[in-house]
């Protein structure tokens, strides 16, 4: 019965890759299936032709690796069609499908100590079980100073708290946990866009 159950719990969080295309630049983004839902398995590096968006520390070579951040309100529509920025109910239903570990399991592996990756020590613990690769993209603070790259993976919902305060996610290099949060909306998060 253990072992059936372990069978079980393993095949739960198994996940299926793909790709597509991003019509309007070419870019071309690995996608995951987790549980019913097609996330992008990567921060969206769309420049838009208006809203606010930015490159980490105004380095554009930073958008290969972690995407743009964008301040809410061009975040609600920076995802291609057939793409949406998720919800607060889409992201908890990424969050209670994973369990207690879902940082765990969302997070890319290694560390910048070892060479072997992109997140500050500890980031123990970190399987990417899901193919999710969640990457420590920081954040541009309202105040325009960038801050916490190698720590923090920060990304924006399509739901909102009060009138300045966007709902956000948020995994760190020392926490197991799938985080959720409010911020300033003027502020710089990552996105990830999930199929309609």
């Amino acid at each position: 019965m253990f072992m059936v159950l372990l069978m079980v719990i393993a095949m739960s969080c198994d996940s299926k890759k793909g790709s597509f295309t991003d019509p309007r630049d070419g870019k071309v983004y690995e996608t995951v299936t987790i549980g019913d839902q097609v996330w992008m398995a990567e921060n969206l590096a769309y420049a838009p032709t208006s809203g606010n968006y930015w490159a980490f520390r105004d380095d554009t070579a930073n958008v290969a690796i972690y995407g743009y951040m964008y301040d809410w309100l061009t975040a609600q529509d920076v995802c291609t069609p057939g793409w949406h920025l998720p919800d607060d109910d889409e992201w908890r239903k990424l969050s209670d499908f994973l369990g207690e570990d879902a940082g765990y399991k969302l997070k890319s592996t290694g560390t910048l100590e070892e060479g072997t990756g992109l997140w500050r020590e500890p980031n123990s613990g970190s399987t990417n079980q899901t193919g999710f690769s969640a990457l420590p993209a920081g954040r541009r603070n309202s105040n325009g100073v960038f801050g916490l790259l190698g720590t923090y993976g920060r990304w924006w919902s399509a739901s909102d708290n009060i009138s300045d305060y966007g709902r956000s996610y948020w995994v760190s290099n020392t926490s197991n946990r799938l985080h959720r949060d409010i911020f300033d909306k003027e502020m710089g998060l990552s996105v990830r866009c999930l199929m309609d």
